[in-house]
């Protein structure tokens, strides 16, 4: 559990760096997001370089694309391709590591960054799955901007309509986007209310950045049977660094030196303490 949680302030690191180099990146939801992915690649999905393209693998589908520093991290620890050349690419002219998920890299699965789509796409992926009778999950993660799509709710209705309980939303809910606090801009409590509705198992995480909590959700949601899973996650915005926390200006933000030196020196901070 430690190794994880010091793994997913070391990450933050990795993006950050990424973000510095490209000149540009979604910082604050890289931050919010990233206990997530740790617990997903290193904890709970079938997925590896070596099983890339097993047709039994884990799916996993970015559906907030725009925070994919924090994937082009975790994959790059993962072994999918060298951190140094994410370093080196990112947000070039030519690269292909551009600002929203590319399948053309390895480990991706689809292209995403238009919100709405990851989910209807992971509905099919996971309905696949079931006619096929394979043994691999589907998880999906969207930012809580995002639930303002209609289309996230089509695929709600479908993934409870064929009873896809291989199927796993995570809501990334760190309350704010681009345009502020997500309950000024189009509200969205109760969250869970909501998906019940639409049939779904529900699971709310209180604390997003706890590994802990997370691992415990995704084994709730690995073991409920006949309908999809979604587990809304309450995260912080920028989670590492007082700097960058619960700040919507931070959504899209380059850090100035000073900003980076302050951010790097809490995010060791944390680093270290999880490590004791």
């Amino acid at each position: 559990m430690e190794n994880l949680k010091a793994l997913a302030y070391e990450l933050r690191k990795n993006t950050v760096d990424i973000i510095v180099n490209g000149g540009g990146g979604h910082i604050g939801g890289d931050m919010s997001v990233m206990d997530a992915l740790v617990t997903l690649y290193f904890d709970e999905m079938n997925i590896s370089p070596d099983n890339a393209d097993d047709p039994n693998r884990d799916r996993f589908i970015m559906s907030k694309g725009h925070s994919v520093e924090s994937l082009y991290a975790v994959l790059a620890k993962k072994g999918f391709f060298p951190l140094e050349e994410v370093l080196d690419k990112f947000s070039k002219f030519g690269s292909q590591y551009i600002g929203h998920p590319n399948n053309k890299l390895p480990g991706i699965e689809m292209n995403s960054g238009s919100l709405g789509h990851g989910l209807p796409v992971g509905v099919g992926m996971a309905l696949a799955g079931k006619m096929n009778k394979a043994p691999y999950r589907v998880y999906v993660v969207m930012g809580d901007g995002e639930l303002a799509e209609g289309s996230v709710w089509e695929g709600a209705m479908s993934g409870h309509n064929y009873n896809l309980d291989n199927l796993c939303a995570i809501v990334d809910r760190n309350h704010l986007q681009i345009s502020g606090n997500t309950e000024d801009v189009m509200k969205q409590d109760s969250q869970a209310e909501r998906w019940k509705a639409f049939g779904w198992n529900v699971i709310e995480i209180d604390d997003g950045n706890d590994i802990g909590k997370l691992k415990a959700a995704f084994k709730q949601a690995r073991e409920h049977k006949g309908d999809p899973s979604v587990i809304i996650s309450n995260t912080v915005k920028g989670c590492g660094s007082p700097v960058m926390e619960n700040k919507a200006s931070w959504h899209h933000h380059v850090p100035s030196e000073d900003e980076y030196k302050e951010i790097m020196k809490d995010l060791e901070e944390r680093r270290e303490a999880a490590l004791k």
